[in-house]
């Protein structure tokens, strides 16, 4: 049989390494293994119990919670049925999965726990066509009495007899599998608009992560580390569509509350995380570090100067004085090497990061201290893996070559074109957005700037929608000027305005964990997030940052003229659940740019001072207010190196 199709591979898993592990989970602080053999078992009687219940091929099914291996399982039931699994963001709320689950017509969806069984029965009446709902985590759901609310354990029972009275079913329905049909949709994070149903095949999704496979020579050896949501198609790449391409392990934490824990535990072998958590990681080892004494401080602070000359050359193979070898080697024995194994990092082999662009420093700082930190270019239509960086090529600016089947194209208005066989089937009943993005010869248009250097590796600007100029025609890319101030552990997140403009302002969030260990340390009093946000003292720290941010940008002589010349603390931090943030945590330019649109002509009205009262939504549904005095702070600006010089 030709392994076309995700549950064709499982079959093959089972039948050749049933003994193997497949997945991990903790569970009250123990890992349990769940083999191959077992998995398998467990699938056909999930499918078998879906499709007594009435799952048909075609048909849409949500998955709703975090990595888990009976959610795989059931993603992979519905699979083998020949129907499509939708995972949805399990931190999103309630009316956040109205749309979703109306466009793809879901009647049958699967949920962890009571948290999102009761999003579920909220939105009901609004998704009438919502008739089965499976819950995995029993607990408080013992007196729920809802039409068609079930455990899964009551639909593995049934299945388990239907597979005993039809023990070729689910075999037959697994060979009926095509390349071609769809194998999942996933919703895009909704930066603009209304979010869209990416269709993918299996074909789409298994040649990006066999392609991704080849590329880091990835065996069944490998050790992942699942703690991402399985609805960004970054997690389920590399956790479930290369986990069966490969037939490593997947190992799933026992909450979002332990994963630093258990990242030290496992020692994944392959890693990957967005920049916001290189970020968190960083924040954390600098929070440690100043609470450390002189002698070491000091210590870390000289072996990091050495690292950041030496360490990237030493990775990339280059070639690196005697000297300042052995010193290297001597740093890596005193202090990259427990720093490596404190973050978890002692076994990794390759790490990647994608969704957003990483800063040149954070990036750097990885790289120095001996950890295989690289790159990659994708995106949710593109099934992930277009560019990647080699081994030994590795630039900070950069997010590598073509993997092995991409074309890649610049339009004449610098947009990144990409030709694979990877792209989206079409985005879900939505043929005009569909036309959008893709041409007739099969190109899809990025919505990114960029260029191809002169090695042939790929340079992201901005998205293209972003990259302005401002008002003197100097070239203004906000989130290259976000990432340099996000660099600095006491920045959790920052928007840069200024196109159309005279200049460069900025809105801030303070780091609150960073700033309020800063502000400890010193003896500064703060009653919450908006008080401290307001400090002076807060103030000037953030000034210092912002103004290294000036030097740096002063260097570059394309960015020269994006130097920020005021900027303001916020009084909240930029939340999902307000609107201000993607669920993958992308700013909302637009939002943002409404919502605090009286902070914006603030910055450009030369006030000094701003009032401002802002709705929020509480974790426990209710909304508030929050208001403040904002103060308006000027930063010091530097003349251009090139006219300095």
């Amino acid at each position: 049989m030709t392994l076309e199709t995700f549950p064709q591979l499982l079959s093959q898993h089972a039948r050749e390494r049933g003994d193997s592990a497949a997945m991990r989970e903790k569970e009250y602080g123990i890992w349990q293994t769940l083999t191959w053999a077992h998995l398998a078992q467990l699938v056909e009687q999930i499918a078998c119990g879906l499709h007594q219940a009435g799952l048909r091929r075609g048909e849409h099914m949500v998955v709703l919670g975090a990595n888990r291996p009976r959610l795989y399982a059931t993603m992979l039931a519905a699979q083998s049925l020949g129907a499509i699994p939708v995972p949805l963001y399990q931190d999103a709320a309630a009316a956040e999965c109205v749309f979703p689950i109306n466009n793809a017509e879901v009647r049958f969806a699967f949920a962890e726990d009571q948290e999102q069984i009761d999003k579920l029965l909220e939105i009901r009446p609004q998704c009438p066509q919502l008739a089965q709902l499976y819950f995995d985590d029993p607990r408080g759901l013992r007196k729920y009495d809802e039409p068609g609310l079930a455990s899964l354990d009551e639909l593995i029972a049934a299945g388990q007899v239907f597979a005993q009275q039809h023990p070729r079913f689910i075999e037959a329905e697994v060979a009926r599998g095509q390349a071609d049909e769809p194998a999942a949709m996933f919703f895009t994070s909704g930066t603009t608009g209304t979010p869209k149903g990416v269709v993918h095949t299996h074909a789409s999704l298994l040649d990006r992560a066999r392609a991704g496979a080849e590329f880091d020579k990835l065996t069944a050896e490998e050790e992942v580390l699942a703690y991402l949501p399985p609805a960004w198609i970054g997690q389920n790449i590399f956790s479930y569509a290369q986990w069966l391409a490969c037939g490593y392990v997947v190992n799933c934490p026992e909450s979002a509350a332990t994963v630093t824990i258990d990242l030290k535990e496992i020692g994944p072998t392959y890693y990957f995380a967005p920049p916001r958590v290189f970020e968190g990681l960083l924040t954390s080892v600098m929070i440690r570090m100043e609470d450390a004494g002189a002698i070491k401080r000091g210590m870390f602070h000289a072996c990091m100067d050495l690292a950041r000359r030496v360490g990237p050359q030493l990775r990339d193979g280059k070639s690196v004085g005697l000297i300042d070898r052995l010193k290297y080697a001597l740093g890596d024995l005193l202090v990259y090497g427990p720093l490596r194994n404190n973050l978890g990092f002692s076994r990794v082999r390759v790490a990647y990061t994608a969704g957003e662009a990483i800063g040149p420093d954070l990036f750097t700082f990885y790289r120095a201290i001996g950890i295989n930190l690289k790159q990659l270019y994708g995106s949710t239509e593109t099934a992930v893996f277009v560019c990647m960086q080699p081994d030994h090529e590795v630039k900070a600016d950069t997010v590598g070559v073509p993997c092995r089947g991409v074309e890649i194209q610049v339009a004449d208005n610098g947009e990144i074109l990409v030709r694979s066989s990877g792209l989206l089937r079409e985005y879900y009943k939505n043929p005009e957005a569909t036309a959008e993005v893709k041409t007739a010869d099969g190109w899809y248009r990025t919505g990114d700037a960029g260029f191809l250097d002169a090695q042939g590796h790929l340079k992201i600007i901005d998205r293209a929608k972003d990259v302005g100029a401002l008002a003197n025609g100097a070239m203004f890319a906000p989130k290259y000027i976000e990432n340099k101030l996000k660099f600095f552990p006491h920045i959790k997140e920052a928007v840069a305005l200024g196109d159309k403009r005279d200049k460069v302002c900025a809105m801030i969030n303070i780091d609150f964990d960073a700033v309020g260990n800063w502000a400890e340390k010193r003896n500064l009093p703060y009653a919450g997030y908006p008080d401290l946000a307001g400090k002076p003292e807060v103030y000037e720290l953030i000034r210092d940052c912002v103004e290294k941010v000036n030097a740096d940008l002063a260097a570059d002589e394309r960015l020269a003229g994006s130097q920020i010349h005021r900027f303001l603390v916020l009084h909240k931090e930029l939340d999902a659940d307000d609107g201000e943030l993607t669920r993958t945590n992308k700013v909302r330019r637009g939002f943002i740019a409404d919502k605090y649109g009286v902070l914006i002509d603030a910055l450009y009205g030369g006030k000094t001072e701003q009032f401002i009262e802002t709705q929020v939504k509480f974790e426990d549904g209710r909304t508030g207010k929050v208001s403040a005095d904002l103060k308006i702070t000027d930063a010091k600006t530097f003349q251009p190196m090139k006219a300095a010089a």
